[in-house]
């Protein structure tokens, strides 16, 4: 089944490689959408599409971080309408 995830992920996940981590991974696990930095300097953004697993696997990734970040929560929504992406990008 398809998926679509939206989430937001609050700490020190600015300028530690937090939007290449999350495209590393999402693009291994074949899914489609965008990170971007939010506003602020302490929150990533991330629209996700694909198999329900994937996201799983993604959204587990996102309350770890690479190394040298601190997430302090990570808050995530579900939905089953996707947007059609046909690609993962990072967006600035």
């Amino acid at each position: 089944m398809t998926g679509h995830l939206r989430a937001t992920i609050h700490g020190r996940v600015q300028m530690v490689g937090f939007r290449y981590y999350v495209l590393g991974h999402a693009q291994r696990l074949g899914l489609a959408g965008w990170v971007r930095n939010g506003a602020g300097g302490r929150t990533v953004e991330v629209v996700a599409e694909g198999d329900e697993a994937a996201l799983d696997d993604l959204e587990a990734a996102l309350s770890l971080g690479p190394p040298g970040s601190v997430v302090d929560s990570v808050e995530s929504k579900r939905t089953q309408e996707t947007q059609g992406y046909s690609d993962f990008t990072v967006r600035t």
